[in-house]
């Protein structure tokens, strides 16, 4: 098919968006509000920018309503937030605080899951996790406002945890890690089968 996203509209445009960007790894991103109240949510339009500074980015899509998501409303007001990774151990309890819970609910209560004090920021760290990115906010990048639009959310590391369980000669196994990624509709990818390919040398 020749694609023309001007001709479709936005539940076949998501739908082909999804689909053709996969697996995607998964952002569980903690936040909490001016009030304290904490918030956890999954995004998959999710990845690393640089090593120096370590920063990363995560795509808060708007609702049907056009409506922006907790987590952005919270970033922007506290400039905080918490990246933990989603894995096998954890993946139900991540789909479940995928839920629109109204404002002030407590995703980390709804989904059994423990909060952990940050070390460099407010939010909580999730206990579960075997990995925690605590950021602090670089900028927002707004693409749309509209039904299905949504913002670049870029945040800078200071600080976190990893498990020692994960790491061999300071560097994350993937085969210990074991995170999972997001596919189209309903569907998720575990980290099953690999394959080294060295790169070229001059």
């Amino acid at each position: 098919m020749e694609l023309d996203p001007a001709a479709l509209d936005l539940r076949e445009r998501y739908a082909l968006m999804i689909g053709a960007v996969q697996p995607r790894p998964i952002a569980w991103v903690s936040t909490i509000d001016g009030q304290g109240r904490r918030n956890l949510a999954p995004f998959s339009f999710f990845t690393g920018i640089t090593a120096s500074p370590m920063t990363l980015c995560f795509c808060p899509a708007r609702n049907r309503r056009g409506e922006p998501k907790d987590t952005l409303a919270n970033v922007l007001e506290t400039k905080e937030f918490v990246v933990n990774a989603a894995t096998e151990r954890t993946a139900e309890k991540m789909v479940a605080t995928s839920f629109e819970y109204p404002r002030g609910t407590d995703e980390f209560e709804k989904a059994g899951l423990t909060p952990e004090p940050s070390a460099r920021v407010k939010p909580a760290r999730v206990r579960e996790s075997p990995i925690a990115l605590e950021c602090r906010l670089h900028s927002v990048v707004e693409i749309s406002d509209g039904p299905g639009g949504g913002s670049v959310v870029i945040g800078t590391v200071v600080g976190g945890r990893i498990d020692d369980s994960i790491l061999k000669d300071g560097r994350i196994r993937h085969d210990a890690l074991r995170a999972i990624g997001r596919l189209e509709g309903d569907w998720y990818t575990k980290v099953a089968e690999t394959f080294e390919i060295p790169r070229p040398k001059a």
